[in-house]
């Protein structure tokens, strides 16, 4: 909805959204009536990233990711995982991972991360695909599994990776700032500099690493390459995942 209205604002540079990469790729591809198209949206600059990892609760008899895959496999759907909405980064983590793990889980979306990890620190799944942010914040309460970073994430050294444990997947939400289609290139020029601005402060990004985050500066032009070459890796994937 906030994309969508975006998308119909006035391209003044006094209108902006925040970018979240999967979302804003995944939701017109799979929805005709998303409200908006990819190119409406003006990328300005992305700032931070966060890795998508899997949990459970430290109370779970479930220990490694190779237990999980077992008692998957062993009770198919049984599992049920925490997630925040549907074509989401998250979403596209258990697609993917269910896929290559050969495993039948069940995934339930929610409207945030916010009730997703109360839910699940409730006891309400009994897994969690969420942002490494998230992660952080809760160590003392769960056990991750792994992370979809390419290499092990800073903030949780002993955590594997996926791709470590034999399954190679990715996923991370990115985050940064968008502008409605149009928007004078002397406005979005302003608007750059002043988010990267901030960005590259190293005390912005002490900040971020301390809670959870991976630091990005990424300009207009960085920002554009990044999404388009992540359209056609998504496009690709959504295809291949729904048996296109």
């Amino acid at each position: 909805m906030g994309w969508a209205e975006l998308a119909n604002s006035k391209p003044d540079g006094y209108t902006i959204a925040g970018n979240n990469i999967p979302h804003i790729i995944l939701q017109p591809l799979q929805r005709k009536n998303a409200g908006y198209q990819l190119e409406d949206l003006e990328p300005v600059a992305l700032f931070q990233a966060t890795p998508i990892g899997l949990a459970v609760l430290k109370t779970s008899p479930i220990r490694s990711l190779k237990d999980f895959v077992a008692y998957a496999k062993g009770n198919p759907g049984a599992i049920t995982i925490a997630g925040s909405g549907t074509y989401t980064g998250h979403h596209l983590g258990h697609l993917q991972f269910q896929k290559l793990a050969g495993i039948k889980v069940t995934y339930i979306p929610f409207t945030g991360a916010a009730p997703q990890v109360a839910a699940f620190l409730g006891g309400h799944a009994m897994a969690i695909l969420a942002n490494s942010n998230d992660l952080v914040q809760h160590q003392d309460k769960i056990r991750i599994l792994a992370m979809g970073s390419e290499k092990r994430f800073a903030a949780l050294p002993e955590v594997p990776t996926f791709k470590e444990l034999g399954y190679q997947m990715t996923c991370s939400i990115d985050r940064g700032v968008c502008v409605p289609k149009g928007t004078p290139e002397e406005r979005i020029k302003i608007l750059e500099s002043a988010f990267l601005k901030i960005a590259r402060n190293r005390e912005i990004q002490r900040q971020m690493v301390e809670q959870g985050f991976v630091p990005v500066a990424m300009d207009v032009a960085a920002s554009k390459k990044y999404i388009a070459d992540l359209t056609v890796d998504y496009t690709e994937l959504v295809k291949e995942l729904e048996g296109k």
